[in-house]
């Protein structure tokens, strides 16, 4: 543990105006507050902190930074306030710890609402000042050191897979990957304890066996560039266990299976040499194809820059090569605070923490805990690949990105507005899988709204929050909508005439204060009809015996002007369509769904209040499940799909149920105006020479 006058003097070794009286202050303020508390390890408690402001010095962070890291525990652990806090040290340090301060108070009903939580807190704070996410890495960097002492192991587990899901993809987000790199291997300790052994074991066998060769590589490849006359520092090393553990499971591969377990570091002077370099090492030896990533002229959003290749030294060994300037080493190693200087002003989330908007955008538009942590885990997890505007624009997207994808990365209204989008020039299906190097143009029309079937492709957290805030938004105006049809149609059967001050007191009866909120409530049962009633007329809905029976529904309530998919489900077993005498199914906190009136599965009975629905005037489109049985001979296929073309009905799938020779027996699913279009299908179907039979399922 750090003693108060070397901590003192660490910061003073790098700013020499810092206050020594302040950083003295907080030392002892530190101690004295933990006071006796004591760490698994049997450690006084006020060791972790200071360990934590150690770390921050070795980053040379400025003096609000180094009492933070101080303070960080005192609110949460001790009876000290952030108003006592902000007397003592100020306002700006007071603002720091509140923001790094877990909130170990809120009562979550899970590890993920408690993990999402804690996470929600900490990106509004480091929205504001980007040095708390620094204190709160060191001190989770720290807890992972002593994790070891914590007796319960399943305690240790949770920490550690909150370590390997959040703090060490933050960690390598803000481009500091020694703290990622120590994070996720002490998480990797306490996950995968037997692969932890075994890697860790073989890769002290190769450093004993090869520290000879990984010596003479390193100087064959010093030798080469000092006769091109390029300066140079070269280093080798195995590479990182939880990284061979990764790639092992990601090629489905053994140990003995890696091929570049071995890593060497070329350090330059300038850029201009680590293009020297990489030439050299090329011409002397083989490169590997796909394994050569320029990441100097394009650097990740993070804002790491190196030039990354593999090359076949001789003895056919395999081995990774990166090389970088020594600022782009300092970079790669601390990432964010590499480029803190303690006399600057608090920077902005851009450049290196511009991935902090996204997620702020995201944070608000989760709807709730475990939402924002999946979408946060996107944002940060998935490998990138880089595609550009018409214009030139570089963007970063995860693996598997699709236009709309990229058009939420553009801009959110962008991708509201998405009907269409051409990679290279040439059109493409919305869901198509971006590239590296992509040229992607988004076609877009005021009229456009976000489609609910988006979430089934897009992959980016920012597109999926934007869509679901849609469709939730679109699903309770149209729920209020049923709500609303659903209360006239309650508001006729009774005896008397219903107007707005008999609303407002059934409101008030249920405890709703908007109509909108009651009305959704209606829409979506989780206010009954009965209670509906009773609320407007006390005593009409009773069930005594001897007062009027419950009046039943007499009017069918109209589906025209509601979204399918959002505010009722055309149900998959019966299939209806416009002209179909149809019923819905209301499941408490739901949709409605929308059978025919004489579905099996209404027939065999459910557990669900009904209603009466009708269609509407003009209601136009629906898709209609037929079953076809065809001759099995040549062109048969094309005939039946020549009538659809006839009839103008589009086929959305096709799918081969049965082989019957000389039969074949398709379910074909088709886009319908109404019933009558449907019965002209299956009319000229049942003419054709090309077909058996033909039922509509």
């Amino acid at each position: 543990m750090l003693r108060q006058y070397e901590l003192v003097e660490r910061v003073k070794s790098y700013d020499q105006d810092a206050d020594e009286d302040l950083l003295n202050r907080a030392y002892v303020f530190s101690v004295q507050k933990h006071g006796s508390q004591k760490r698994a390890s049997g450690d006084p408690y006020f060791s972790h902190p200071i360990e934590v402001a150690g770390i921050m010095t070795d980053l040379k962070l400025d003096q609000e930074t180094i009492i933070t890291a101080l303070l960080h525990d005192t609110v949460e652990d001790t009876l000290t306030t952030v108003e006592e806090i902000e007397r003592l040290f100020g306002e700006e340090v007071a603002q720091m710890v509140d923001g790094v301060t877990k909130l170990s108070k809120i009562e979550a009903q899970t590890e993920d609402e408690r993990a999402a939580e804690n996470l929600r807190k900490f990106l509004l704070a480091m929205s504001n000042d980007v040095r708390v996410l620094l204190v709160k890495l060191a001190d989770r960097l720290h807890n992972m050191r002593t994790l070891h002492f914590i007796k319960k192991q399943e305690k240790r587990r949770r920490i550690a897979r909150e370590t390997m899901d959040i703090y060490a993809p933050l960690a390598e987000r803000i481009g500091m990957y020694e703290f990622m790199r120590e994070m996720q291997l002490l998480a990797f300790e306490q996950l995968e304890p037997e692969a932890y052994d075994t890697i860790t074991t073989r890769l002290e066998q190769i450093k004993q066996k090869e520290d000879a060769e990984v010596d003479s590589i390193a100087l064959s490849i010093g030798q080469e560039l000092s006769a091109a006359g390029v300066s140079s520092e070269i280093s080798g090393r195995e590479k990182h266990p939880y990284s061979i553990w990764k790639k092992m499971a990601e090629r489905h591969v053994s140990f003995d299976q890696m091929t570049d377990i071995i890593a060497f570091r070329v350090i330059t002077d300038n850029s201009d040499d680590c293009y020297r370099a990489l030439g050299v090492i090329h011409q002397k030896w083989q490169m590997i194809p796909g394994r050569f990533k320029d990441y100097i002229s394009t650097p990740k959003r993070n804002g790491y820059r190196s030039l990354h290749t593999a090359i076949i030294h001789d003895d056919s060994m395999r081995v990774e090569v990166q090389v970088r300037t020594r600022e782009m080493h300092r970079q790669s190693e601390f990432g964010l605070a590499a480029h803190w200087a303690y006399k600057q002003s608090v920077p902005e989330p851009d450049g290196q923490a511009g991935w902090v908007r996204d997620l702020l955008e995201i944070l608000d538009t989760s709807q709730d805990a475990e939402e924002l942590l999946e979408h946060t885990r996107m944002a940060m997890y998935q490998d990138r690949i880089f595609v550009f505007t018409p214009k030139g624009a570089l963007h970063q997207l995860p693996k598997g990105a699709s236009p709309v994808d990229f058009a939420y990365a553009v801009h959110t209204d962008l991708g509201d507005m998405t009907v269409g989008a051409k990679i290279n020039g040439r059109h493409v299906p919305l869901r198509t899988e971006l590239s590296n190097g992509d040229i992607v143009e988004i076609l877009k029309s005021e009229g456009q709204e976000p489609q609910p079937s988006w979430l089934g492709f897009v992959v980016t957290g920012k597109a999926r929050a934007a869509i679901r805030r849609f469709v939730r938004h679109k699903e309770r105006d149209e729920m209020a909508a049923i709500g609303r049809k659903l209360y006239d149609e309650i508001a006729e059967r009774l005896p008397i005439k219903i107007g707005k001050k008999a609303l407002k007191a059934a409101m008030q009866r249920l405890d709703y204060e908007r109509e909108e909120d009651f009305m959704y409530a209606i829409g979506t049962n989780k206010l009954p009809d009965r209670d509906v009633m009773e609320a407007l007329v006390p005593g009409s809905a009773s069930d005594d015996p001897n007062k009027r029976e419950w009046p039943k529904q007499d009017r069918a309530i109209s589906i025209r002007g509601l979204t399918a998919g959002v505010a009722f489900q055309l149900a998959d077993c019966c299939h209806p369509v416009p002209g179909d005498r149809i019923v819905g199914l209301r499941h408490p906190g739901a949709g409605v769904e929308v059978h025919t009136i004489d579905c099996l599965k209404l027939v065999n009975g459910v557990d669900s209040d009904w209603v009466d629905l009708s269609w509407g005037r003009e209601s136009d489109g629906a898709t209609a499940r037929l079953r076809i049985i065809v001759y099995n001979r040549p062109g048969t296929l094309a005939d039946m799909a020549g009538v659809f073309g006839v009839q103008k009905a589009n086929i959305v799938n096709l799918r081969l149920t049965n082989r019957d020779d000389p039969f074949h027996t398709f379910e074909v699913d088709i886009e319908v105006h109404d019933k009558q279009h449907l019965m002209a299908i299956i009319s000229a179907l049942r003419a054709s020479d090309a077909v058996a039979q033909t039922e509509r399922v």
